[in-house]
């Protein structure tokens, strides 16, 4: 009986996931608007609801098109393994303390660490596959941008692990019972959000993707479903960086009066929308500026941030 609910779980879970991909889509586009003081969508059902669905349609119905230049195989298969990987990761997502979905892994934390390091495999390859020049332009600058990014955030978390004393996500969640980790790993915290940030190649570090000189980037030559699905790992992308900064740093489902599940909602939401307004306030830099920021900038930040930790569990 348990095995079944864990598998009705997993699937819920799944669905949930893609449903609220396909949703932020209409809530990025709305808080858009009223950030950048313009309507947005608004005219397609109830405050443009409805644009979700035709949205929906479009990538359903619109010519599944693969490039006669591309090797097939490859090019199927890159979005498969973003999508994938990104799914996969949110099975170690504690939503509460027995929600029975996230299984107790003791290395729950390197799994999601190793979910996020193969993404990049779909990527490259969309890139490479597509046999186009702006492609592999942009699949370069992703793997570049992904790898390098992710010695930060591993770096950057590390200092939860060693305050918490384990790579269960839960644990980590339970260690923040009288503190969340934000206050004394702020600066991880930061460092992680920017990495993460990254990692999702949104905005202000979306240059893979950069319209004003590769076009789509790695994506360029996707359509229909196959684009949908670099579509959906994107958003899903922000729901569990979002998610994993309130595991690690915001205290996970914790908090007062209102029921677990609700505030690990709420928390995760705020930051959603943090997201949503970094795109609606920043601008893009440029590449170099990005790489040079990355290794002169963050990685001497998180490597202080690793001793001072260190040095304070020690003289504590």
């Amino acid at each position: 009986m348990s095995v079944t609910l864990g598998i009705f779980g997993a699937v819920a879970l799944l669905l949930g996931i893609v449903i609220l991909a396909s949703l932020l889509t209409w809530v990025e586009r709305r808080l858009l608007g009223f950030w950048q003081d313009r309507l947005g969508p608004n005219r397609v059902g109830w405050q443009g609801t409805l644009q979700i669905v035709a949205d929906l349609v479009k990538i359903f119905f619109k010519e599944d098109w693969t490039p006669a230049f591309a090797d097939k195989t490859l090019f199927v298969a890159a979005p498969v393994i973003v999508m994938a990987t990104v799914l996969l990761a949110f099975a170690v997502v504690p939503l509460t303390a027995g929600s029975g979905i996230a299984p107790d892994l003791n290395v729950g934390l390197l799994f999601f660490l190793a979910m996020t390091s193969l993404s990049v495999y779909g990527v490259v390859l969309a890139g490479w596959a597509s046999n186009s020049k702006f492609a592999l332009l942009g699949g370069m600058r992703a793997a570049a941008q992904m790898m390098s990014y992710e010695v930060f955030m591993g770096l950057a978390v590390m200092g939860v692990v060693m305050l918490a004393g384990s790579f269960d996500l839960r644990e980590i969640v339970r260690a923040q019972s009288k503190l969340w980790f934000c206050v004394p790993q702020f600066l991880g915290f930061v460092l992680f959000l920017i990495a993460g940030i990254a990692e999702a190649h949104r905005l202000p570090f979306d240059l893979p993707e950069g319209e004003n000189e590769l076009g789509a980037g790695f994506h360029t030559e996707y359509s229909s479903m196959k684009f949908g699905m670099f579509f959906v790992g994107e958003y899903a992308g922000i729901v569990l960086i979002s998610a994993m900064v309130v595991v690690l740093y915001f205290g996970g489902w914790m908090g007062p009066l209102l029921p677990p599940a609700i505030w690990f909602a709420l928390k995760v939401t705020a930051f959603i929308a943090f997201f949503i307004l970094l795109r609606a306030a920043l601008p893009r830099p440029r590449y170099d500026q990005l790489m040079s920021y990355g290794w002169k900038l963050m990685l001497p930040l998180s490597i202080l941030n690793l001793g001072v930790t260190g040095a304070a569990i020690l003289a504590g």
